[in-house]
């Protein structure tokens, strides 16, 4: 390959540094914290285990087209909302899903009670307690009831309560009918495979808090309304195209699996945050995670939202995610050749009794609008699908030649050095002398570490 180090000088700190540019005169989008939350309360109470979304997704296409915007929903049901921006292309796409954890009648027992698995991933424990819906196949016959351990009288087991297993062969649901056993279950046109909802049973409380079920989705979607509402009301320039996307099985694995498109350069998720103990989550604002489950996030996409929420103001975290998957795993999977980044809004007792603030649904959606209103990460590189290698911003690392071992690294910091075929013709390991690797940087001379390092 022919050596154009000369030719062309591409350094990621820099494209990085032309990016941030005036992000400072960016404004948010005014957010209508009094809709967003109407609009979370009332997604909320519509239930929408994996599976059985049809409701809450005609919901959310009244929401968008009351907001004046255009939508379509592919096979499999995943809603594509379109927010115009100036280029013809769709570059960018925020990512949300509807769809929420929930459990399916695995059984119908001689007790008149209901053997119950899950949908998506959740222990027993949070389960027992849950006040239900029953969802039949005839869309006018839905139950309510209850999971309860088998053993769900104190005065009846006494100590034996504590003893018991808790797992999902160790619960079931008590039916609100007159009802004894499996034939009267079947009467009522209950079967196995019927959805069974966990209701959310949400409240705020004057301090802020919003304790319910199923946070975990809704408050995405909510928030990536509220944030469309505000582009379209506050006619903010976007310099990009962007769809909106609200996926339906997140919770089970493969929501983002389709429609995105090939166009799209960067993708970027709105879900939970983890607050507990031993992480950085933060409740009250943004988490920016670096890694989770499934592996790193794109590490310019997020260096870039973490400056851009520090330059306005927004309360900001970092985190690792270490038992999470989301959207954007299932997009990368799926093939998407896109820059990915998670934005999560703080989340204490996840798939379990959820809570989170106010103040951190605000602080996501004005860090959404801004993100909207910049340039591409990468600018120039990020908006064609391929280019020549000697092009492709290459990151600033320690220099080929200083092996784990060889002596102390004590900060030089040099980009990797360009393939000299001529210093390996007597087949030596190929390693390349020092004054090569150093005419072949391709960043300004004299800019140091402190120079790009990001906060």
């Amino acid at each position: 390959m022919k050596d154009t180090a000369s030719d062309t000088t591409i350094d990621v700190q820099e494209l990085g540094k032309a990016n941030l540019t005036g992000f400072e005169e960016l404004a948010a989008g005014q957010i209508d914290t009094e809709w967003m939350i109407d609009i979370l309360f009332r997604l909320l109470r519509t239930p929408s285990p994996s599976g059985r979304t049809d409701a809450v997704m005609q919901y959310i296409g009244d929401i968008v087209s009351d907001l004046g915007l255009e939508s379509r929903v592919t096979r499999q049901g995943t809603l594509v909302v379109e927010l115009p921006g100036e280029t013809e292309t769709v570059d960018r796409a925020l990512v949300v899903h509807a769809d929420t954890i929930g459990c399916m009648v695995a059984g119908l027992k001689d007790n008149g009670r209901l053997q119950v698995v899950p949908i998506g991933t959740f222990s027993a424990r949070f389960a027992e307690g849950a006040r239900v819906q029953i969802i039949t196949e005839q869309p006018d016959e839905v139950y309510t009831g209850t999971i309860l351990p088998l053993k769900s009288s104190g005065h009846a087991y006494g100590d034996e309560i504590d003893d018991q297993e808790i797992s999902w062969d160790h619960v079931e649901v008590r039916v609100d009918e007159r009802v004894s056993d499996k034939a009267g279950l079947e009467e009522l046109g209950i079967e196995i495979g019927n959805t069974v909802a966990l209701l959310s049973v949400p409240m705020t409380s004057r301090s802020g808090y919003i304790n319910a079920r199923h946070l975990d989705g809704k408050a995405g979607v909510a928030i990536a309304l509220a944030a469309a509402k505000s582009v379209k009301e506050g006619r903010l320039r976007l310099p990009h195209r962007t769809s909106i996307m609200v996926t339906i099985f997140e919770e089970v694995g493969h929501g983002a699996s389709s429609g995105v498109s090939e166009d799209v350069a960067e993708l970027v998720s709105i879900d939970n945050a983890v607050c507990a103990p031993g992480q950085n989550s933060i409740e009250y604002g943004v988490t920016i995670p670096l890694k989770d489950l499934h592996g790193p996030f794109d590490y310019h996409l997020t260096r870039k939202l973490i400056r851009l929420a520090q330059k306005h103001g927004l309360p900001v975290a970092r985190d690792i995610f270490k038992f999470y998957r989301s959207d954007v795993a299932a997009a990368l999977e799926a093939g998407a050749g896109a820059r990915a980044a998670l934005v999560a809004f703080g989340l204490d007792a996840s798939h379990g009794w959820e809570r989170t603030h106010v103040e951190s649904l605000v602080a996501c959606a004005d860090l959404i609008t801004l993100w909207l209103q910049t340039p591409l990460t990468m600018g120039e590189w990020d908006k064609q699908k391929v280019g020549p290698l000697e092009n492709f911003p290459s990151q600033r690392q320690p220099m080929i030649e200083e092996q784990p071992g060889d002596r102390q690294h004590e900060g030089e910091i040099s980009n990797v050095p360009r393939y000299h075929p001529e210093f390996d013709a007597d087949g030596d390991s190929g390693s390349v002398p020092a004054e090569a690797a150093q005419s072949d940087r391709t960043g300004p001379e004299g800019l140091s570490s402190s120079d790009w390092a990001d906060s």
